[in-house]
């Protein structure tokens, strides 16, 4: 089946996609139909969601492991259960989303981890938990991917950047919600049942946006792929991201998202337990410091989806990375009283986090229509399974080291993936910018 490109496909261009760069910092949105300014509130949505029912176990740690008496090392490996299964989950939602469409399949995933994590809090053991945070993942690994692609696709590709990073920073802004809300449900309700609360804070969402999604619908250059793949008996095959002329950039792209994944996983996963048990700071006060990490990482995805289309997507990876690395060595290392640490939360969330900004964008051009979801979903997945097996290194090591030391090492092995991906992948950005 031959592969044809977004920026190639016979598409009629939208008014929203003829907006060119440079336009206004805004003209990416303003230039949206109403109907695409609701795909993108509706996948802004699933993304928060996604990420406030991912994130907020990191925040009853400390809890579980004091009320159930489980080892760093089990805590670890419960926090990378749902990852584990979002790594299949991903790509299944993918290969669902090139077959029957990128809306239908993010009503699926939705549905699954919005259940799943309501009923995680009705858990009366580890096993039970684990196993519903298990089949939760299968929901939301798939979440951030179908959204990303859908807005790919429908975004022009001189606004790309600039619309798939502010998606992305969706991430965010769930994180901050599980901050804020596993925070007021420790302090304010018993401990025996404030962490069955938080995660049954995760449904109402859930529902509401299964509603809203029922006014999105596919992308034109999606159904125009998929009419002509039908017309020549053409449908997508699940190798076909496997074949001589993509294989490369399928495995640079895994590389590049298991460097970045395993990195951000791993400071929202422990951060919050490395302030609680080496800050010595209480699991209420401690969201308080999660809270402006994650203000940082809302602007640092923000910044990192405008430096994307203004200097390329390749630059915006080793600004990102090189902060990241001075930032966190800082944060970790030097010992500092409790404001300059919660100072410093800021720059570490811009540049630790904020360095997802970029990877949507970049996957969905390098992989061409017919295989955008299944080829960015697998990048997405197969990372996010290696950053599972990293986020459950971190326990492991921090038996010996610490949880700071585990995470430091963790996290500049991660950055140097990332690294070594970017030198070898191409440079897609210069479709984001108009012609001298």
């Amino acid at each position: 089946m031959p592969l044809v490109d977004v920026e190639t496909s016979a598409v009629p261009v939208t008014a929203s996609q003829s907006v060119r760069f440079g336009a206004g910092p805004f003209a990416w949105y303003t230039g949206l139909s109403k109907v695409e300014k609701i795909t993108f509130w509706s996948c802004y949505g699933g993304v928060a969601l996604d990420a406030m029912d991912l994130r907020i176990f990191s925040f009853l740690i400390p809890v579980l492991m004091k009320a159930w008496h489980v080892a760093p090392a089990q805590a670890g490996l419960l926090g990378s259960a749902a990852l584990y299964a979002a790594a299949a989950g991903g790509w299944i939602t993918g290969l669902l989303g090139d077959w029957f469409g990128r809306v239908k399949a993010m009503q699926f995933t939705i549905v699954i981890y919005s259940v799943f994590t309501f009923l995680s809090g009705f858990a009366t053991s580890y096993d039970q938990l684990f196993l519903c945070r298990t089949i939760q993942g299968f929901g939301f690994g798939g979440e951030i991917t179908a959204g990303v692609v859908l807005m790919a696709e429908i975004v022009g590709h001189h606004n790309r950047g600039r619309a798939v990073g502010c998606l992305q920073s969706g991430v965010a802004v769930g994180w901050a919600l599980a901050a804020v809300i596993a925070s007021v449900a420790i302090a304010l309700l018993p401990e025996s049942i404030a962490w069955r609360a938080v995660f049954w804070s995760g449904i109402l969402p859930g529902l509401l946006l299964i509603v809203i999604r029922r006014h999105v619908d596919e992308p034109e250059i999606y159904k125009e792929c998929r009419e002509q793949a039908i017309e020549r008996a053409a449908r997508m095959k699940i190798h076909d991201i496997f074949r001589p002329a993509i294989l490369r950039r399928t495995t640079l792209s895994t590389v590049l998202a298991l460097g970045v994944q395993t990195s951000g996983l791993g400071i929202s996963t422990w951060l919050p337990a490395y302030l609680t048990l080496s800050r010595h700071l209480s699991p209420a006060v401690t969201g308080l410091y999660v809270i402006v990490l994650t203000a940082g990482a809302f602007f640092g995805y923000i910044g990192s989806a405008y430096l994307s289309d203004a200097r390329g997507r390749r630059p915006n990876f080793f600004i990102y990375v090189t902060g990241s690395i001075a930032i966190l060595t800082v944060y970790l290392c030097i010992p500092m009283p409790g404001w300059a640490l919660l100072v410093a939360g800021f720059p570490l969330g811009f540049f630790s986090q904020g360095l997802y900004g970029g990877m949507g964008t970049f996957f969905s051009e390098l992989f061409p229509t017919q295989i955008r979801a299944s080829g960015t979903s697998f990048a997405y997945s197969a990372g996010r399974l290696g950053a599972a097996s990293g986020v459950a290194l971190v326990g492991a090591l921090a038996h010996g080291i610490g949880i700071g030391a585990a995470l430091l090492w963790v996290c500049l092995a991660s950055y140097l993936l990332v690294m070594i991906a970017t030198v070898l992948l191409p440079e897609t950005g210069q479709m984001a910018r108009p012609a001298a």
